[in-house]
């Protein structure tokens, strides 16, 4: 175990009196780290910090389990006199201030999007048990439920489901159905433009024959702006007034921003958490259920994607539909190939794959990422660590590719900063 943190984190942490803690000396009995995302200047990281400080003093006051939590902050702080500070309020180690290189990989493999963000992960594996420790704290503050592991989406959506002409229905009904559970709000702006498109996706795929259902999960601020919203769906929802229930399926599936569409087949295991990028992808509905595709055509809808960790983009000279056919064709063998790979080890890929033609979308990436005009151009975009690496060669050949990704991987390229 202490030679697989080492790995995540380094050899070295330091605490709030600046002095080094060895990661091995974490203790033999540990089994559960809490990875602390957040910044000295974020109010909301602040307001966090001090209730997570309570849980963990609880915790290791009166748990049995306390031997085997510990938590590390993982800092987006570019001032080290801020930095020190805040940690001056941790009983936590944290990753040392200069280790930015060590942060973004974090970063990137725990696909955090926002800030406060406490990610659970088992300390043998790196495997995600709980995305949003922020609730755990919130719902969970003598820690009675450690580890926090995931638990089936039936058990957990378990209960009366309401429809908009106020008859409920038991959630069982939604057994031997793909289910989509939606996250929205009615002071969303972009979740009620989601919604509008949802409602003819949703009448489309259930005219199509197939066993679809859509539970919604409000994030709205009032029972009235439930009620409002709710009215224009078609579908179930989780009663305004099982706060506990919503806050669960929150829990579940490590909710960071609405709108969040999540696809269950019909055992309930996850499809996909790009839900809202599928659905405006596919107007007519003819990929249902939306099964994640290896390779992505770029497009205005799922560009967001490009911000959740590295992208390979291959840029080539294609205006017209359907000739970015050949450039899917020359690297999707290589995407299947590292998605089968991590979906073994029930891991998510560490990189996406993109196909882009010459179009305003493409353009604009390109001058925000500040690449060359030449086509083809194979490129891996990190958005969130600011740096691109380019391998512009005369001919991109399947070679070409898969040595790039494995030098990638490998940690063997020198990023150029966006």
């Amino acid at each position: 175990m202490s030679e697989f943190l080492v790995s995540l984190l380094g050899e070295r942490l330091v605490n709030s009196e600046k002095a080094e803690v060895d990661v091995q000396s974490l203790g033999a009995k540990l089994s559960l780290v809490g990875l602390f995302f957040g910044c000295s200047l974020n109010a909301p990281c602040k307001q966090f910090n001090a209730s997570l400080c309570e849980f963990y003093s609880r915790f290791k006051k009166s748990s049995e389990h306390k031997d085997k939590l510990e938590i590390v902050f993982i800092s987006s702080d570019q001032d080290q006199k801020h930095w020190q500070d805040f940690l001056q309020e941790m009983p936590w180690p944290a990753l040392p201030f200069k280790d930015r290189h060590k942060k973004m990989k974090l970063w990137n493999k725990y696909k955090v999007t926002s800030i406060p963000s406490l990610v659970f992960v088992d300390a043998a594996t790196g495997k995600v048990v709980c995305r949003n420790g922020l609730l755990v704290v919130r719902d969970d503050p003598k820690g009675l439920e450690f580890p926090w592991g995931p638990k089936p989406f039936a058990e957990v959506v378990a209960g009366p489901l309401l429809r908009n002409n106020r008859q409920t229905t038991d959630s069982s009904a939604l057994e031997g159905h793909y289910v989509g559970v939606y996250f929205s709000a009615h002071w969303c702006p972009p979740c009620r433009s989601l919604t509008r498109v949802l409602v003819e996706s949703y009448r489309t795929v259930k005219e199509s024959g197939q066993k679809f259902e859509i539970v919604f999960v409000s994030a709205d601020r009032s029972e009235e702006s439930f009620k409002q919203y709710f009215s224009e769906m078609p579908w179930l929802a989780v009663p305004y007034s099982d706060e506990a229930r919503r806050s669960r399926l929150n829990r579940l599936y490590g909710i960071q921003g609405i709108p969040t569409l999540i696809l269950l087949d019909t055992e309930g295991h996850m499809i996909t958490r790009q839900g809202r990028v599928e659905v405006l992808n596919d107007p007519e509905c003819r990929l249902f259920p939306w099964h994640p595709r290896p390779v992505l055509e770029l497009s205005e809808s799922n560009a967001v994607q490009l911000h959740e960790g590295p992208c390979l983009v291959l840029f080539v000279d294609a205006e017209e539909e359907g000739e970015l056919e050949p450039a899917k064709e020359l690297i999707q063998p290589i995407a299947e190939k590292l998605m089968a790979k991590y979906k073994a080890k029930e891991e998510e890929t560490p990189l996406l794959f993109f196909v882009a033609g010459e179009d305003d979308m493409s353009d604009s990436l390109r001058d925000y990422t500040n690449l060359p005009e030449a086509a083809p151009l194979l490129t891996i975009l990190d958005m969130s660590a600011r740096a691109k690496y380019v391998r512009d060669v005369e001919e991109i050949t399947p070679a070409v590719v898969e040595q790039f990704v494995s030098d990638f991987l490998a940690e063997k390229l020198k990023p150029e900063p966006i």
